[in-house]
Order: C-alpha cells, then sequence, then structure tokens
C-alpha cells in the first residue's frame, strides 16, 4: 500500500512549453562566433559548458 502525504509545502514548477521566437538573450556578446540551436531543447548548463571553447 502506497502512502501519500495529504498536503505538501512547496508544488514542483511546471516547465511548460517553449513557443514563439526569442526577443532577449539572441545577440553575441563576447567574442566573434556563438553556437545557434537548429530546433528548440532544454539544454542543461553542462551542455553550454561542453560547447565553449577554451
Amino acid at each position: 500500500m502506497n502512502y501519500n502525504p495529504k498536503r505538501t509545502r512547496f508544488c514542483k514548477q511546471h516547465r511548460g512549453r517553449m513557443k514563439g521566437l526569442s526577443y532577449r538573450g539572441n545577440r553575441i556578446c563576447f567574442g566573434r562566433y556563438a553556437l545557434q540551436a537548429l530546433e528548440p531543447a532544454w539544454i542543461t548548463p553542462r551542455q553550454i559548458e561542453a560547447g565553449r571553447w577554451r
């Protein structure tokens, strides 16, 4: 038998869905080159760091 709490203190936030075009944060700030995504997807900070050139 599974036991569930009657109430929890905080609800988990839902991510929603990605739609529309980005108008903010779509310019290159540092350097001359940038990565561009070909399709919309959630990416993690680890994936962003993996794409950086050192």
